[in-house]
């Protein structure tokens, strides 16, 4: 029996050994992954603290997703992860087949440096007065567009076609990208509505009722290591106070890199083994030596 004993209770400290390890990192982070059929990766989140915080706030998911500025929510299409843009589209825009009222496009400082709009994005300006800067001392900001005129953009489209019936003729328009817009607001701009078209690098030859409308931002992906923290089970974020990179764990676990799960979380210099693991094995180890005396 002396020599029997102990090595049961070797096998049982084996096996506390064993059991009581923390189990491997779960995927339990408060971050939503997703808004409809819209995957919500790194560096956006729909919910504060996640993602990285230059994007915070700017995303909305009702039954929708939209993103948010200060002149309205627009309903996010697309997120293209691998060529890092977004397309959005603004319902309240005016288009080829509806004249809508006029308002501006209108982004944050930081918006327009973090997810500005992309330069095949172009603002077609309509009937716009003989005396708007962009046909005078802005001219310049006007450009070519794939071949395409304001007279055919008015006499293709049902909407804009009302423009030429009213003056007997094509009213003045301009094609110009997003910073013209983004330092004129359309009352200083003189031009009573806008458009939108994207993708405009592959229109040359296509006429307006088969442009695609819309307004596509292109995004950058801040280095802070999170594939690292990804790959440990946990979801990019931030704390809402400091702004400060985090890795988000479960709902009440936060690290500073990556999950506790076999190693130690960067920045948390708490072992991954439960201290009861060896205050039991100890007195295991106790017993089968007083066993064996």
């Amino acid at each position: 029996m002396p020599t029997v004993a102990p090595l049961i209770i070797f096998k049982l400290s084996m096996f506390i050994i064993v059991t009581l390890q923390p189990p491997p990192a779960l995927s339990l982070t408060p971050c939503r992954t997703s808004c409809g059929s819209i995957a919500i990766n790194y560096p956006f989140g729909i919910d504060d603290g996640c993602g990285a915080p230059q994007f915070r706030s700017m995303l909305n998911c009702s039954t929708d997703l939209f993103f948010l500025t200060p002149s309205g929510g627009y309903k996010v299409q697309h997120i293209d992860y691998d060529k890092k843009t977004m397309t959005i589209y603004d319902p309240a825009m005016s288009t080829c087949s509806i004249l809508q009222p006029h308002h501006d496009f209108i982004m944050t400082d930081i918006q327009s440096v973090a997810i500005p709009p992309t330069p095949d994005t172009v603002f077609a300006l309509l009937n716009c007065s003989i005396d708007s800067p962009v046909l005078n001392h802005y001219k310049n900001l006007c450009f070519d567009f794939s071949g395409h005129s304001c007279d055919e953009l008015y006499g293709a489209c049902n909407a804009f076609r009302v423009f030429h019936l009213l003056t007997n003729s094509s009213p003045p328009c301009c094609f110009t990208g997003y910073d013209t817009v983004k330092f004129m607001r359309m009352n200083i701009l003189d031009c009573t509505h806008y458009t939108t078209v994207i993708n405009t690098d592959n229109l040359r030859g296509i006429g307006p009722l088969d442009w695609v409308y819309g307004i596509k931002l292109s995004f950058t992906v801040p280095e802070t290591g999170c594939e690292r923290c990804s790959q440990s089970g946990g979801a990019c974020g931030y704390d809402t106070e400091t702004e400060v990179m985090t890795c988000l764990c479960s709902s009440s676990t936060n690290y500073t890199r990556e999950c506790a799960g076999g190693s130690l979380a960067a920045g948390d210099h708490r072992s991954s083994h439960s201290p009861w693991t060896f205050f039991h094995v100890a007195i295991l180890l106790v017993l089968s030596l007083l066993l064996v005396i």
